[in-house]
C-alpha cells in the first residue's frame, strides 16, 4: 500500500522526539519526506520507506494550496 501523505499533513510517529513531541508536519515531498517537529521546530529528512515504518497515524490532512493563475499579466 503506497503512503498517502501530502504537504502540510500532521503525522504522529511511533517514538517521541527528544523534546517530548511525537507530532510532525510534512514540509517537503519527494523521494525523501521532510518533517518539522511541532514541539521544537527541528527539521529532518526521512526516506519514504523509513517514514512508512515509523508512522503511527496521520493526525490531520493539510489544506490544499490555493490555485494560482498561470501565464503573464494580461
Amino acid at each position: 500500500m503506497p503512503l498517502e501523505i501530502g504537504l502540510n499533513d500532521v503525522v504522529q510517529l511511533r517514538k517521541p522526539h527528544p523534546c517530548g513531541s511525537d507530532t510532525w508536519v510534512v514540509v517537503r515531498l519527494g523521494a525523501d519526506i521532510g518533517l518539522k517537529c511541532l514541539g521544537c521546530g527541528h527539521r529532518v529528512l526521512l526516506p519514504r520507506s523509513t517514514l512508512a515504518r515509523r508512522l503511527k497515524k496521520i493526525v490531520s490532512h493539510g489544506d490544499a494550496p490555493p490555485e494560482t493563475p498561470h501565464g503573464g499579466d494580461n
